[in-house]
């Protein structure tokens, strides 16, 4: 078997939208955020809490939609804690988010301990998961059907955000409010908009789709909680957006390409290649997004003198 074996199959596309889906839900979220100028380092963090709380809603109540809503509450009150130490306290937000996530990683694993007694996965917890639909007309055609057929009603929540916050930012008045602090904060204060509220209220829609990401994290993509499940995808998402220049598509076409890669560093494992080479692929793809972002707007800037 060699790599377009794999690669060029209905069951790798199927996966591509698997493990895009909470980086698609986290990159939106960070995108919101970003628009309105707060670079939210903390969205691992978010993910985890998301994760772990969306196991322990659905586990005590027996209802998926409890479930999801907590991991929404989780993640929220999460990215509230955040607002109000970089908006309300004037806290630098790298060390913020740093610390959030490392919180994050170290008290989902006690409180997952004091739940069930086990530090690594809750297995012991009788959670429940997110169903599957199969969509009535494309399940029928060869191939297409295949692929996008029979996904976690959470993937295409996912696809549909992606035009909810196009229509967010683009064509609300509050996407306008968001834009106009991100750009120029003085500016907007200057107009009678509060630039610490419309923050505070782009962070809230941070947490709420990092928090579904991290539902679909283990309520999607398995069925349990398992110690530092985001694995990461917190900054993949953070590094997505800055790709895709924070726009919805743009963000979205980012988000795929991260799937492709964290898809390939799972299917790519069958080979006689070194496990930890293919494992290190969706890692590598963010170093990558982060240099031609970076790239990018260093061209930018010096096009933006030329005109000066």
């Amino acid at each position: 078997m060699n790599v377009w074996d794999i690669i060029f199959t209905t069951e790798f596309g199927y996966m591509i939208f698997r493990v895009t889906t909470p980086i698609l839900f986290t990159a939106l979220g960070a995108m919101i955020s970003r628009r309105a100028g707060i670079m939210n380092i903390s969205l691992e963090g978010l993910m985890l809490v998301g994760a772990l709380f969306g196991v322990i809603g659905s586990a005590y109540s027996q209802s998926v939609v409890v479930g999801v809503l907590s991991a929404v509450a989780a993640s929220l009150v999460m990215s509230l804690l955040f607002a109000w130490f970089v908006l309300k306290l004037k806290s630098d937000l790298i060390l913020t988010g740093i610390a959030l996530n490392l919180m994050a990683s170290g008290g989902t694993v006690f409180l997952l301990s004091v739940l069930c007694g086990d530090k690594g996965v809750s297995t012991s917890m009788n959670s429940l998961v997110v169903p599957a639909v199969e969509l009535p007309l494309i399940r029928h055609i060869p191939v297409l059907g295949e692929i996008l057929s029979g996904h976690n009603l959470l993937t295409y929540a996912a696809l549909v955000c992606v035009v909810l916050v196009y229509l967010l930012i683009n064509k609300s008045p509050l996407g306008l409010r968001i834009r106009s602090v991100g750009e120029n904060p003085s500016a907007a204060e200057s107009v009678g908009i509060s630039v610490v509220k419309t923050r505070f209220t782009a962070l809230v829609f941070t947490g709420i789709l990092s928090g579904l990401g991290g539902a679909y994290m283990s309520m999607g993509y398995v069925s349990w909680f398992a110690r530092d499940m985001a694995a990461g995808r917190g900054y993949m998402a953070l590094a997505a957006q800055n790709l895709g220049n924070a726009t919805p598509i743009g963000t979205f076409l980012s988000s795929f390409l991260f799937g492709i890669a964290d898809a390939m560093s799972s299917s790519l494992q069958v080979l006689s290649v070194p496990a930890e080479f293919i494992q290190m692929l969706p890692y590598v793809t963010t170093i990558v997004g982060l240099i031609l972002f970076a790239v990018n707007r260093k061209r930018k800037s010096a096009k933006a003198r030329m005109k000066l």
